[in-house]
């Protein structure tokens, strides 16, 4: 792994110059590496970033890598990682139009990352340092200790989806909080998500709502919103009051909440273990709004690379190499999800509609096809309103506002199903739906969404640890449950109790979905749930119906 040369880099400076003319905004300083395939095998366990600590899994996933490049040999083109400076890493043999279009790809990403509000807890870190200072610390810790260091790190990586990513982020709001209304947080944060549990929907109906009042009694907006709320919910003010106190406390993840108050890590002689652990937890915490963001960002860098590319005058010649690579990257498949594509058509679309000025009420209350289509205000103001989708939203935001019926309509998308051919014994898809919101909630299934696991310390008595999932729809894996509760076991050193929710079958259904929830939405609707609680105790795990 070596620096790329001078005339590469020279390249790169061009690049940087067009991109900031068009409007991207990123640091000056970049690190651009040349590796080769094996660089890269070793490299993709440790998610790219070189001085990322060590660990036992890493070695296995460098050998099953290796054993598939040896049967399916592959060239990647590029890798960016989010660290001051950027670092990204380029195959050896990239001629140069095709680093031309690279470099525009990379740039983009580098401006998602600097500008995305989902990033805020990154925009100060050198993470390449924070990782080798990580990696030194574990190394040493490796010498003293031996193996148990793996443990521990397994044991915490088993629930460090678990971290309190939104809590953690909202330390870096840069907005000013003085006069933003507290109820309004409530009712939107936590009243209808927490406490009514209403679908994404109704969500959106009531948020809707609101800013039709906002736009009509300004002012009185607010006071006349919550006379109507606290009409149809006698216990909302009792309900705030209760938050409000409760925001006086910081919230602990499930990690930082065994780190404070384990007793077997408090002992002198395991001390060391919670260092070993946010270790762990500060890593996760890092690739959080990457997760989250994947869709977005692929899609941002495929809409920046063509549109640059194409205007650079030096592809010309190329312009043929630069479309097979292109429609390789970007073709929206028929089944599945490409991000780069679906990303990229959506800031397209997004861009157009705005330039027709199609983002008001007067064109929500066009009903005829044809009338939508011939709609224009000639706002044209596309390019800024992409702009500020890219510093705003997140994945799931950017599905739920955009994926509109024209969008589906215009790329001929469509939710496909699956059945079995009983006469031919195989497997057949077929167009299931092209409803925008089907296909939306198709999108919603495919999107990071980890569980949401609390302690309830009500419930943890005599030193046991109680867990409860607050459950969203969808059952936890249950092959995990067991390994990961025995590490929680361990770094609790007591008794740990977790109640979830799974589906009531009978034998024959249990069968039919094998212990899962059925793919047909009429065998969904039918679905019963049950509370159950899993114990882990001495290293055996145990279940019981608690209805």
């Amino acid at each position: 792994m070596e620096l790329i040369d001078q005339k590469t880099k020279s390249i790169m400076e061009g690049c940087k110059e067009r991109a900031r003319k068009a409007g991207l905004n990123f640091q000056d300083e970049t690190l651009e590496y040349i590796v080769t395939n094996r660089d890269l095998i070793e490299l993709t366990p440790k998610l790219m970033i070189p001085t990322l600590y060590d660990y036992w899994v890493h070695d296995v996933e460098v050998l099953r890598e290796k054993g598939r490049y040896e049967l399916y040999p592959s060239n990647p083109y590029e890798t960016v990682i989010n660290t001051r400076p950027a670092i990204s890493f380029y195959n050896d043999n990239n001629p140069d139009w095709l680093n031309v279009m690279i470099f525009y790809h990379v740039l983009a990403h580098i401006d998602f990352f600097q500008n995305n509000v989902y990033f805020r807890n990154t925009w100060d870190i050198d993470f390449t340092g924070q990782a080798l200072s990580d990696k030194r610390l574990i190394a040493r810790m490796r010498s003293e200790k031996g193996r148990w260091v793996d443990y521990i790190i397994e044991f915490a990586r088993g629930i460090d989806n678990l971290v309190g990513y939104y809590s953690d982020l909202i330390q870096f709001d840069t907005l000013p909080h003085q006069n933003e209304s507290s109820s309004l947080n409530f009712y939107f944060d936590v009243f209808l998500q927490s406490i009514q549990n209403v679908p994404i929907t109704e969500y959106m109906k009531e948020l809707d709502r609101y800013n039709k009042y906002a736009e009509e009694y300004k002012e009185k907006a607010e006071q006349i919103f919550f006379t109507e709320i606290r009409q149809k919910h006698p216990e909302f003010n009792s309900l705030l009051a209760k938050y409000g106190q409760r925001l006086q406390a910081p919230k602990s993840d499930l990690l930082q909440y065994i780190m404070k108050n384990s007793d077997f890590l408090r002992r002198d002689q395991n001390a060391w273990m919670c260092s070993v652990i946010e270790v762990v937890r500060k890593t996760s915490l890092f690739f959080q709004p990457q997760i989250r963001t994947k869709i977005m960002n692929e899609g941002w860098a495929s809409y920046w690379h063509e549109y640059l590319f194409l205007a650079d005058d030096r592809i010309k010649g190329h312009e043929v190499d630069f479309a097979r690579v292109h429609s390789g990257v970007a073709a929206m498949p028929r089944i599945g999800l490409n991000p780069y594509a679906l990303g990229m058509r959506l800031f397209q679309h997004i861009e157009e509609t705005a330039d027709k000025g199609k983002y008001c009420m007067n064109f929500r209350k066009i009903m005829d096809v044809k009338d939508r289509e011939k709609y224009d205000t000639g706002a044209r103001n596309g390019r800024e309103y992409i702009f500020e989708v890219r510093k705003n939203l997140c994945d799931s935001l950017f599905i739920e506002y955009f994926t509109d019926q024209d969008f589906v309509d215009k790329h001929d998308l469509f939710v496909a199903g699956r059945r079995l051919n009983q006469e031919r014994m195989v497997w057949e898809y077929y167009i299931k739906s092209r409803k925008a919101d089907d296909y939306k909630e198709m999108l919603r299934e495919q999107l990071y969404h980890p569980p949401s696991i609390e302690v309830d310390q009500n419930k943890s008595d005599n030193g046991e640890l109680y867990l409860n999932h607050h459950f969203e729809g969808k059952p936890l894996v249950t092959e995990f449950i067991s390994n990961t509760m025995m590490g929680i076991e361990y770094l609790w050193g007591a008794p740990v109790q977790l109640e979830t929710s799974e589906i009531v079958q009978s034998a024959q259904e249990s069968r039919r979905y094998g212990g899962s929830a059925p793919e047909k939405p009429e065998d969904k609707k039918n679905i019963k749930w049950k509370r159950v609680l899993y114990t882990m105790k001495d290293r055996k795990l145990t279940k019981k119906d608690l209805e």
